[in-house]
C-alpha cells in the first residue's frame, strides 16, 4: 500500500488547502528544493550554468533562506546585477586569484557614467561573497570605472579582491551596512567612495597613484561612515604622496584604527577637497596608527586622534546595530 502524507498551504483565497501526496513524491520535492539552493557555475560546462547571471536569475525571488552559488575558477566576463528581489545569495568562489568577474565599462564610454560603470552591482540584501575577484579592466587612463557597486544592506565580502583604478569600490547608498574582511582593494583616486556604513577589517588597501584613498559621502544623520580595523595600507613604487581621504560630501566620516600605514601616506594625512567648510563638518580620525606613514602629531588640525575611551566605541555592535556580520561567516 502506498503511504501518503498531507500537505497544507494557503490557496489564492487565503484559505488553507489540504492534499494527500505520496511520501515518495514529497521526498522528491524536498530533494529538488535543496538542490536548487546550491548550484554550480563553471566556464567549462561542468556545472549547472556557465554564466553567473544566469545562475542568479534562476534563483527564487525574496528568498528567506540562504541560496548558495558555487563558482569554479575561471574568468567570467559579465556585467552582473543582483537585483533587489534576489535576497540571501552567497557567491562562493573556488579561488580568489582565479575566480574573476570582470568587465570594462567606464565613465564616458557611450552613455556610461560613474554610477553605471560597475562590473558587479549588488542590490539584493544579505549578500555574501567569498574567494572572488571583482575587477574593472577598463584601464588606468579612462576615468571612473567601478569594479563593485553595493547598494544592498547587510553585505559581507570575505577573502575577496576588488581591483580597478579610479573609483574601484562604490558603497552606493546611505543606511547600507557593509563588511569587508581579509579583502584586497586596489585603485588610484577615491577608490573607496560613497555614503554607506562600511567596515574594513584585516584588509590590504593598495594605492597605485599619488592621490586619495577614500572619498566618503556620509549623510549627516549617519553615525558612522568608513571604519578600517587593523588594515595594511600599501603602495606601488610610483605612489609616493597619498592622502587617507577627502570629503566627497560635507559630513564625510572615515576612521583608521590600529592600521599599518606605508611611507607613501602624506604627513598631513587628510585633504579638504578645497572645501574649507567641510573641515568643520567632516570627521576624520585615527587611533594608534603605525608604520612609516603614521604621524599623530603632524596631521591636519581639523582631524582627530582618538583617545582609548573613544576608540572603544568603535565596535561592530555600535557600528552595525542589530546586524552582526560575524554570524554570516
Amino acid at each position: 500500500m502506498l503511504k501518503c502524507i498531507s500537505i497544507a498551504w494557503l490557496n489564492n483565497s487565503g484559505l488553507f488547502s489540504l492534499r494527500l501526496l505520496p511520501v515518495a513524491y514529497c521526498l522528491l520535492a524536498v530533494i529538488s528544493t535543496t538542490d536548487a539552493q546550491k548550484i554550480i557555475v563553471a566556464k567549462d560546462g561542468s556545472g549547472d550554468f556557465t554564466s553567473i547571471q544566469a545562475a542568479v536569475n534562476s534563483l527564487p525571488d525574496h528568498s528567506p533562506s540562504r541560496l548558495t552559488i558555487h563558482i569554479k575558477s575561471g574568468v567570467y566576463k559579465e556585467k552582473l546585477v543582483i537585483p533587489s528581489w534576489k535576497t540571501n545569495i552567497s557567491f562562493i568562489g573556488e579561488n580568489k586569484e582565479n575566480t574573476i568577474i570582470t568587465w570594462d565599462d567606464h565613465s564616458g564610454k557611450g552613455l556610461i557614467n560613474t554610477f553605471t560603470s560597475y562590473t558587479v552591482l549588488v542590490r539584493g540584501n544579505d549578500f555574501i561573497a567569498e574567494n572572488i575577484t571583482f575587477e574593472n579592466s577598463a584601464g588606468r587612463d579612462v576615468g571612473q570605472a567601478v569594479a563593485l557597486h553595493v547598494e544592498a544592506d547587510r553585505c559581507v565580502f570575505n577573502n575577496c579582491r576588488i581591483i580597478a583604478n579610479q573609483d574601484t569600490l562604490y558603497t552606493g547608498v546611505d543606511n547600507s551596512r557593509q563588511y569587508y574582511k581579509n579583502c584586497y582593494i586596489e585603485g588610484t583616486t577615491d577608490f573607496i567612495f560613497g555614503p554607506a556604513t562600511a567596515v574594513f577589517e584585516d584588509c590590504v588597501i593598495h594605492c597605485k597613484k599619488n592621490s586619495y584613498i577614500t572619498a566618503a559621502s556620509t549623510p549627516q544623520h549617519q553615525l558612522y561612515g568608513y571604519v578600517f580595523f587593523n588594515c595594511t595600507i600599501t603602495a606601488s613604487p610610483d605612489a609616493e604622496r597619498v592622502y587617507l581621504g577627502r570629503p566627497w560630501r560635507p559630513f564625510a566620516k572615515t576612521v583608521f584604527i590600529q592600521c599599518d600605514l606605508g611611507e607613501h601616506i602624506l604627513p598631513e594625512g587628510w585633504h579638504n577637497w578645497n572645501k574649507p567648510d567641510a573641515e568643520k563638518t567632516s570627521f576624520y580620525a585615527e587611533y594608534q596608527s603605525k608604520g612609516n606613514g603614521a604621524n599623530p602629531n603632524g596631521r591636519v588640525s581639523w582631524s582627530h586622534q582618538l583617545t582609548e575611551e573613544q576608540a572603544k566605541e568603535y565596535t561592530l555592535k555600535n557600528i552595525f546595530g542589530s546586524w552582526n556580520p560575524s554570524n554570516e561567516q
